[in-house]
């Protein structure tokens, strides 16, 4: 696992910061060809053109998968890309000219600086004239730029986090690359199952969030413990997999996020995962989909970890 090794070839990773605001917004582009696949968890995603990758859809192709802080205002960030992949010539194409595919999602960033600061088309456009090939830039960047975790006492007692990466490869020399924006209501634990960092209570004690919750006879202050949460991570792949079987690797790389963070999945966060395979759609084999599950769901770990590392 490293934080050090690039993505597969042809992906390329942009972010847009607003360092005032702290919000921002990320885009990971794909290489022609790509397919996608999805899994949504959480009691309140906010998400847009995930049901055109579902495995029901007639689309298998993804031009690029869009990152935004804003709340539900940030989705308008893919307008931004769509404009800059039609430019491009990116895009799925149709009798009339193309159309980029972009999958969105985004985190509740309002919170934590100008809530009327939010990524737009502009944001997701300048997003993609910057991205390029090999490791991304981590920390306190894009989507990540307000984000935060450990918050059942309130942004105020949070732990500052940000945008994560890791990478691994199979033994076949298969690449597997994750990005993650964590902005988790939970603790993010590290490998060794403790946690990389706590939030605080009034007294200076630290405070894990697991075992506070349930040893709480009545739930805390609501107007504290924020209502906006989210994990985002999406898994880059140079293998040849079908739609179906990204939205497979998908849904196991989400045991990525059960793995980082604590308690997860609730119903004040809307995590979602992503999976894009570059790779030519040979038939791969139930072994080899076996194998790629394993390895993204620890390079999604590990780029949730990195996150709240890097910030």
């Amino acid at each position: 696992m490293s934080a050090q090794a690039a993505p597969p070839a042809g992906f390329r990773i942009g972010h847009w910061s607003d360092r005032e605001g702290l919000t921002g917004c990320t885009v990971v582009i794909a290489p022609a060809g790509t397919r996608g696949g999805v899994d949504v968890r959480g009691g309140g995603p906010g998400t847009r053109e995930t049901d055109v990758i579902g495995p029901l859809a007639g689309t298998d192709r993804v031009s690029a998968v869009m990152f935004a802080g804003g709340s539900a205002y940030g989705l308008a960030a893919a307008d931004g890309a769509m404009r800059w992949l039609e430019e491009q010539g990116i895009g799925y194409p149709t009798p009339a000219g193309i159309v980029p595919i972009v999958p969105a999602a985004i985190v509740y960033d309002l919170a934590e600086g100008d809530a009327a600061a939010r990524p737009d088309a502009a944001s997701g456009y300048a997003a993609c004239d910057g991205a390029v090939e090999g490791v991304p830039e981590r920390g306190r960047v894009g989507a990540g730029t307000g984000t935060a975790a450990s918050k059942l006492l309130g942004r105020e007692n949070a732990v500052a986090s940000g945008v994560g990466y890791a990478a691994a490869s199979g033994a076949a020399g298969v690449k597997v690359a994750a990005l993650a924006v964590a902005n988790p209501f939970g603790d993010v634990i590290g490998a060794d199952g403790a946690p990389v960092a706590l939030a605080r209570g009034g007294d200076g004690e630290a405070l894990r969030t697991a075992d506070s919750i349930a040893a709480m006879q009545e739930p805390p202050d609501p107007m504290k413990a924020a209502p906006g949460n989210t994990t985002l991570a999406c898994v880059m792949t140079d293998a040849g997999l079908s739609k179906a079987e990204c939205a497979r690797v998908a849904r196991a790389a989400a045991a990525g996020i059960a793995r980082a963070v604590e308690p997860v999945f609730t119903e004040v966060d809307g995590d979602v995962v992503f999976c894009l395979a570059s790779g030519d759609a040979a038939p791969t084999g139930k072994f080899a989909v076996l194998q790629l599950q394993t390895l993204a769901a620890r390079v999604v770990a590990e780029a949730v970890r990195d996150a709240v590392a890097s910030a």
